[in-house]
């Protein structure tokens, strides 16, 4: 059978090339908006622009020929209290030098395009005429106690509409020139942004994260039965000959 491994790598690497080809003419449209551009092996482009052109860059874009929109949404990178709000062995389990490690590393990995603000804002968009994708990705700065708040750009792509809607529900994002950031999923009179790290998963208060239980460790008498019994039904079946 004929090895495929080296068509494979050819294509990933002539991808990432197309790649890094369209984040340096994109950077060039864009000019001073782009902060930070990466390339994700294999996988995605991404350009990281300055919040205060967000609008701008979005309509440039989509008049360079990435006029499908593809989604909006935020993140909000703080940790969240408590980790899983729940102060468990199961928590602190395997907490060590090579967690700390791993930890570091994944913090790593998913701040490419990111800078240091809580929230970060992004948006994918596609050029069908290219078969190209690139996710902007831009830094909402801290409002001093008010509400962040970023351009709208629903006179850019329309599609925009619900999905601002969901981040200002979800993360209290205000978006501004949008004329109607009502909820969408939540009860009006609903208070609180639930994708927020710091929103209080009240139902964990009450009711563990599932998967975290208490484990009673077999006693080693019956562990010592058990043991044994597998090993005569393993013998009786032959397997053991």
């Amino acid at each position: 059978m004929a090895d495929d491994t080296g068509d494979e790598q050819s294509d990933d690497q002539a991808g990432d090339e197309a790649r890094e080809a369209l984040a340096a003419e994109l950077s060039e449209l864009l000019g001073d908006a782009v902060v930070e551009s990466h390339v994700e092996a294999g996988q995605n482009l991404w350009l990281r622009i300055d919040i205060e052109q967000w609008h701008a860059a979005m309509a440039a874009l989509r008049d360079a020929g990435f006029a499908y929109f593809g989604f909006l949404s935020a993140i909000d990178w703080t940790d969240a209290p408590e980790g899983r709000y729940e102060d468990t062995e199961f928590d602190a389990a395997g907490v060590g030098e090579d967690d700390d490690a791993s930890s570091a590393t994944a913090e790593e990995t998913v701040r490419r395009g990111g800078g240091e603000t809580r929230f970060q804002l992004l948006a994918q968009l596609h050029s069908p005429a290219r078969h190209a994708a690139v996710l902007i990705k831009a830094d909402v700065p801290p409002a001093d106690g008010a509400p962040a708040s970023v351009p709208s750009i629903i006179d850019v792509f329309a599609g925009a509409d619900w999905h601002e809607r969901e981040a200002h529900e979800m993360f209290g994002l205000v978006f501004d020139g949008h004329p109607n950031l009502e909820h969408i999923y939540l009860p009006t009179e609903f208070e609180g942004h639930p994708l927020r790290k710091d929103f209080p998963l009240l139902a964990r208060a009450v009711k563990p994260w599932p998967g975290v239980v208490d484990i009673e460790e077999i006693p080693p008498e019956l562990e010592a039965q058990l043991e044994a019994e597998v090993m005569a039904e393993f013998e009786a079946s032959g397997a053991g000959a």
